[in-house]
């Protein structure tokens, strides 16, 4: 073990009683972002499913476009990693040797697979207005027409068949394909709380509830995502026209669909009581079987971490947006509230998991405080501070911002695709 291993850590490590000298807050802020953004790429592509799979038909215009956000937050889920890496070249390491005895490289094999059905999936469902591009590009003159023209060709890859008979094969391939990724999705957040509660040498972390409590969890932070994303792009998209075309016609130009965001509303509820009712439930059976760490954990969940769990996380985070969203008379500025609300309860949970089962010493005779690096001095301050976590949470708005581009999620009035 190099130097530079052993004091990683040292820079945002308190210490408190007695701890050993070689032990830190190895996990970071990097390690709480990772399974909060694998969360957000299973949630939304489950909410994208709940139209293409299910038929829920009033969700289409959401759907369509949590697709396609899937697709841009699936590289963030795996940055995370990659800048916590004391040797980053070795990153490609598990894709290149996959093998299921390791948990990190079975992560590699289904981070592949999903990202193969994602990309299949959109191609599926666009394949039609990549084929209308081309021939609408075709013959017009310019640099970016010739540019767009030869992206449109590529992404046809060929296959020019629109017919009703093509179509159809497309809408059921695409159906299937999300049938299939829903599972995949699931997985590949599970596996993340599964490395958690694999971990034996960890009492706060050892338990079958929390790959579920993951999953769950992770479903609502994506829906929540996908909603507060739409209705901002959405708003801003009508208040542009707005200003644009004037007041006589700001009663047609639409923002968000108040029926739509219900509806979606609707399914964030159910997904909520789920998620709220397993971890409450783990922390009952955890105090229930009191097995021989409870003291050293009682004294992290009900004191050290008190704020964090119990004010942030299920109080500010989970039962007040819940609240909100629940009372009769929901507006729109509401519901922002509660979804942003959301979006905190779970990164707070994310946080309590991965920072508050390092909070306590092996020793169970001391503690461990860790504080964020604001003001990077550094480039592993950086990486392991606020500027490297807030790089991980915007890089998929990038990556959305060129998609929609080529893949125009956000269009209405268009003809169904699938």
């Amino acid at each position: 073990m190099t130097s530079e291993a052993v004091v990683h850590g040292v820079e945002w490590t308190i210490k408190e009683l007695f701890v050993y000298p070689n032990e830190f807050i190895y996990w970071s802020i990097q390690i709480v972002m990772y399974p909060y953004m694998t969360g957000l790429v299973a949630g939304a592509f489950v909410l994208s499913s709940l139209y293409h799979v299910f038929g829920q038909k009033d969700l289409k215009e959401i759907a369509q476009f949590s697709l396609v956000f899937s697709l841009a937050l699936l590289p963030a889920a795996g940055l995370p990693l990659l800048l916590h890496l004391q040797q980053p070249t070795r990153a490609m390491e598990p894709l290149l040797t996959p093998h299921f005895t390791s948990a990190i490289s079975a992560f590699g094999i289904v981070f592949t697979a999903y990202g193969l059905i994602v990309v299949s999936e959109i191609w599926f469902v666009y394949r039609r207005y990549f084929v209308d591009q081309v021939n609408e590009l075709k013959g017009k003159e310019g640099f970016g027409n010739m540019l767009r023209l030869n992206i449109y060709r590529v992404l046809t890859m060929g296959s020019f068949d629109i017919s009703e008979e093509a179509l159809a094969v497309d809408h059921k391939a695409a159906k299937i394909l999300a049938g299939v990724g829903i599972p995949v999705a699931c997985f590949l957040h599970g596996y993340a709380g599964f490395i958690f509660g694999s971990v034996k040498a960890n009492a706060l972390w050892m338990s079958p509830l929390m790959p579920v409590i993951f999953i769950m969890s992770a479903v609502v932070s994506g829906i929540a995502l996908c909603m507060l994303t739409y209705i901002v792009i959405m708003e801003w998209k009508a208040f542009r026209k707005r200003r644009t075309e004037g007041a006589t016609a700001a009663v047609e130009i639409k923002g968000a669909e108040i029926d739509i965001i219900s509806k979606a509303t609707t399914y964030l509820l159910g997904f909520l009581i789920a998620a709220i009712s397993l971890e409450i439930l783990d922390l009952i059976f955890r105090g229930y079987t009191a097995m021989k760490s409870w003291d050293i954990l009682r004294s992290v969940m009900y004191g050290k971490d008190f704020v964090n769990i119990f004010v942030l996380q299920y109080t500010l985070g989970n039962l007040v947006p819940f609240v909100l969203l629940l009372l009769p008379g929901r507006t729109l500025k509401r519901t922002v509230v509660a979804l942003l609300l959301v979006l905190f309860g779970v990164f707070m949970m994310r946080w309590n998991v991965v920072i508050g089962g390092q909070a306590f010493s092996l020793s169970f005779s001391g503690y461990m405080h860790y504080h964020v690096p604001i003001i990077p001095h550094s480039l592993e301050t950086f990486k392991e501070g606020l500027f490297g976590a807030l790089t991980v949470f915007a890089t998929p708005f990038v990556l959305f911002w060129i998609i929609n581009k080529y893949v125009p999620s956000l269009e209405r009035g268009e003809e169904a695709k699938y």
